[in-house]
């Protein structure tokens, strides 16, 4: 396994997801639900900057692995999983939007893996709408776990709401565009069987 600083932040990512779960089991004496949930907005967004950044830092120090391509997108749907999870707990998230998102990503993820069994993982690559999807979804998320109102003015449980249902929408179109790019092989392959 190499080590190197973008996989040490992707490691970083993994170690936070128990932090954004954790935090809403401590005792409201000892940390009160506004603090509970800025806590929680505060190591998800950090988390989310790891993300961006140890790609960043992987392309631009060379330092792409294996190793890191198979960790940095488990690690971005522990993330995303585990916060989606407290938020339909706590009630803030809809459970069927959550399980949209959520069994996508299992489902994708699924089919990558099998694509590069066969060889044809370019078959599909991340996509400009996944990109889109992702960007909904990652400002969806910590929106509904700030749940208050920001700059006095933005209801972030409206708007994050409102973006978590256009994550959900965009996760249905990608899957059915990568289902669709994968298709051809799909068939091939379950002809050979």
């Amino acid at each position: 396994m190499p080590f190197n600083i973008p996989i040490l932040l992707t490691w970083l990512r993994v170690a936070l997801i128990p932090l954004v779960v954790g935090v809403y089991y401590l005792p409201t004496t000892m940390l009160p639900v506004v603090d509970q949930n800025l806590a929680a907005t505060a190591v998800f967004i950090v988390a989310a900057v790891t993300d961006w950044f140890d790609g960043f830092l992987a392309r631009r120090w060379n330092q792409t692995s294996a190793f890191g391509a198979f960790l940095d997108p488990v690690a971005d749907k522990l993330m995303v999983a585990g916060a989606l999870l407290v938020l339909v707990q706590l009630d803030r998230a809809n459970a069927v939007l959550s399980f949209i998102i959520i069994g996508r990503e299992i489902a994708i993820s699924a089919l990558r893996e099998w694509m590069a069994q066969i060889g044809a993982s370019k078959s599909v690559a991340v996509s400009s709408l996944g990109k889109i999807k992702t960007t909904a979804q990652m400002t969806a998320i910590p929106l509904l776990l700030f749940h208050d109102v920001l700059f006095g003015a933005v209801d972030t449980q409206f708007w994050g709401a409102r973006l978590l249902e256009i994550a959900a929408l965009l996760t249905v179109w990608s899957m059915f565009y990568y289902l669709r790019l994968a298709w051809p092989l799909i068939k091939e392959k379950s002809g050979q069987l």
